[in-house]
C-alpha cells in the first residue's frame, strides 16, 4: 500500500528549531469550522492559512486534499500519518536531530480520541517522541490533563475567550498564546516570551504568556484577535 507524506518538515518554523537540534513534523490542512469546531471569526479570518506559503494556491490545494482524506478515508489517514512520523524519525536520525510532531499545524483535532487498529492513540503509538499543538479547545480535557506525558498543549487566546483561556492557566497549567501586533515583555501582569523565536513550546517556562506577532491576514485584523497598542 502506498501512503501518503502528511508531514512537512521545511519551513521557516521549523528550520529555527534545527539549531536548538530539533526536527519537526507538521501537518497543515485547509481549516474550517469541522477541523478548528472552536473557532472564532477572528481566528479563522486571521489563521496561518494565509501566511507564508499557505498563500500559494497550490500549497492550499494540497492542504485540503490533507483534509478531505481525514473526512473520507480516516483509517488511510491515520495509517499515512503513522507512515509519515516514521519517516520523520528516520530523517531525523540520519541528521542526528531529534523528531517532534505537531499535529495541528492549521487545524485543532483532538487526535487523543483515535483510535488506531492497535487501540492506541498516536501518541501511545509513539511514546518516545515529543508531540506539541495549540488549541483553542475547552473539550479537550484529557490532553490538557497531561494524561499522555509526550503531548504538550498551550492555549490560544482568541477575541472570544479571553477569560475562559486565563481559567484553562489556572485550572490545567497552560501557558497562553496570545497575537499582537507589537509583542510586550509583560501582559496581564504576566511575563511574555517571544514565541517567534522558536516553535518548540514544548520548551517554554511554565506560567508565561507566548506572545506572537501577528502574521498573513492578522496584521489587519480588527476583531480583538490581534492584541494591539499594549
Amino acid at each position: 500500500m502506498k501512503y501518503k507524506n502528511l508531514l512537512t518538515t521545511q519551513n521557516a518554523k521549523t528550520s529555527k528549531g534545527e539549531k536548538l537540534n530539533y526536527l519537526t513534523g507538521i501537518l497543515y490542512m485547509l481549516p474550517n469550522y469541522k477541523t478548528c469546531p472552536s473557532a472564532s471569526k477572528g481566528c479563522m479570518k486571521s489563521c496561518l492559512q494565509s501566511a507564508g506559503r499557505g498563500k500559494f494556491s497550490n500549497v492550499r490545494e494540497a492542504r485540503k486534499a490533507k483534509r478531505d482524506l481525514f473526512y473520507s478515508d480516516q483509517k488511510f489517514f491515520m495509517a499515512s500519518l503513522v507512515w509519515s512520523i516514521e519517516k520523520v524519525i528516520r530523517k531525523a536520525k540520519r541528521e542526528n536531530l531529534t523528531p517532534v510532531i505537531r499535529l495541528n499545524g492549521t487545524s485543532d483535532i483532538d487526535y487523543e480520541n483515535i483510535k488506531l487498529d492497535s487501540g492506541k492513540n498516536i501518541f501511545e503509538t509513539f511514546p518516545n517522541v515529543q508531540f506539541y499543538d495549540y488549541t483553542t479547545r475547552d473539550d479537550r480535557t484529557s490532553a490538557m490533563r497531561g494524561d499522555w506525558s509526550n503531548y504538550h498543549l498551550t492555549f490560544s487566546r482568541k477575541e472570544d475567550n479571553h477569560d475562559k483561556s486565563m481559567l484553562v492557566n489556572q485550572i490545567f497549567g497552560l501557558n497562553v498564546a496570545v497575537v499582537f501586533d507589537k509583542v510586550p515583555e509583560v501582559w496581564q501582569g504576566r511575563k511574555v516570551i517571544n514565541g517567534d523565536e522558536t516553535d518548540l513550546r514544548f520548551l517554554d517556562k511554565q506560567n508565561v504568556i507566548v506572545g506572537l506577532t501577528a502574521k498573513g491576514k492578522a496584521k489587519k485584523d480588527n476583531s480583538g484577535f490581534t492584541v494591539r497598542g499594549v
